[in-house]
């Protein structure tokens, strides 16, 4: 990974989120230039916490006073403000979904490359090295042929009905919320691993409760899929944001001829090896194949989800600078998630198996 050496980095949004990128652009040596928040208050006490060195208006005024503009808001504001951000010439880091329609989405992704500038989307769990040893035994076929893949993300931060959250309104957080959110993230994880794209979806989705204090939900509490990918392996997935105790419970079990593997992002410094005479259990190492310099540290140093962050934001610059980081998740990667989530929302409602497109 490179340096950020020169690189200005500015921010939309004064959220979660922005300080998770904020973190991620000090760690790679980007300068802090410039942030805007939902209000010109909201901004001066975003650049105030996360060490930005002013507060700006708008979109505009943040692209103008940075190389990387790193888009930190609502779902419904994505596409507008990237496309704001690549009119104005800057590369854009956007956080997931792209765009809450595959329409959008699509000009996205055209307008960044009409413009030639970098749009990166945070897949981050893609740079846990765990996932990249998995990722490796997939490709060199020590697993053998993929048979089947188990995947979940659960998490319980919604499971009252009093726990609310913009994102439980479609306007601001689309039409889909469980999958959209996190679901996204798995298949991504899922096609990264394993080398292989979903073909067809059949899903179910449920909303349990009808309103949270007080206002009415209309995207998805939970999503169960059943998915067939290009070489024929069979998934079973399951995405749900009111399962108790689970916090940020993302697993992926991939199942070959020869061996399974297992990666859980709770445990990010394991990764279980399962044959049929026998299974282990294997710690994160620097010398692990895959690993690319993603290891920080020393083996028995353990590392997590900001530092998977760092590492994405890293690449996502140095390909500002012209390089072409390995598994760099992209505007493409980030229309490839609005099309499984619009092909998760037909099944659901028409109760049939749904193709989905190639981006």
């Amino acid at each position: 990974m490179s340096t950020a050496a020169g690189i200005r980095a500015g921010f939309v949004g004064g959220g979660f989120m922005a300080t998770v990128h904020s973190r991620a652009a000090r760690a790679a040596g980007a300068r802090l230039t410039a942030v805007a928040g939902s209000s010109p208050e909201r901004a001066g006490v975003a650049a105030e916490e996360l060490g930005i060195e002013r507060a700006v208006a708008d979109v505009a005024a943040v692209a103008a006073a940075s190389d990387v503009v790193h888009i930190c808001t609502p779902n419904s504001r994505h596409a507008e403000q990237a496309l704001e951000a690549i009119a104005a010439g800057a590369h854009v880091v956007c956080e997931k979904p792209l765009a809450t329609t595959v329409e959008d989405a699509r000009t996205v992704v055209d307008a960044a490359a009409a413009a030639g500038v970098v749009g990166a989307v945070p897949f981050v769990y893609r740079y846990h090295p765990a996932v990249r040893h998995a990722r490796e035994l997939v490709a060199t076929g020590e697993l053998g042929d993929v048979l089947t893949i188990d995947g979940a993300y659960l998490q319980d931060w919604l499971l009252a009905q009093s726990d609310t959250n913009w994102r439980a309104d479609a306007t601001a957080g689309g039409a889909s919320r469980a999958f959209a959110d996190i679901g996204s993230h798995l298949c991504d994880l899922l096609e990264f691993v394993v080398g292989d794209r979903i073909r067809s979806i059949a899903a179910r989705t449920r909303t349990v409760y009808a309103e949270r204090d007080g206002a009415r939900v209309a995207n998805e509490d939970i999503a169960a899929l059943v998915v067939e990918l290009d070489g024929g392996a069979l998934a079973t997935l399951l995405i749900s944001q009111l399962a108790p105790g689970r916090k940020n419970a993302l697993t992926l079990e991939v199942h070959g001829t020869r061996q399974s593997v297992r990666f859980a992002q709770e445990r990010p410094e394991e990764l279980w090896i399962g044959a049929q005479e026998g299974s282990r259990l294997v710690l994160r190492d620097p010398e692990t194949p895959g690993d690319r310099g993603l290891s920080l540290v020393p083996a028995g140093h353990p590392m997590g989800y900001q530092d998977a962050f760092n590492a994405f934001v890293a690449d996502a610059y140095a390909a500002a600078k012209g390089e072409h980081p390995d598994g760099l998740p992209t505007f493409a990667d980030g229309l490839r998630a609005a099309q499984l989530t619009e092909a998760v929302l037909e099944s659901a409602r028409t109760s049939r198996w749904v193709d989905v497109p190639g981006a």
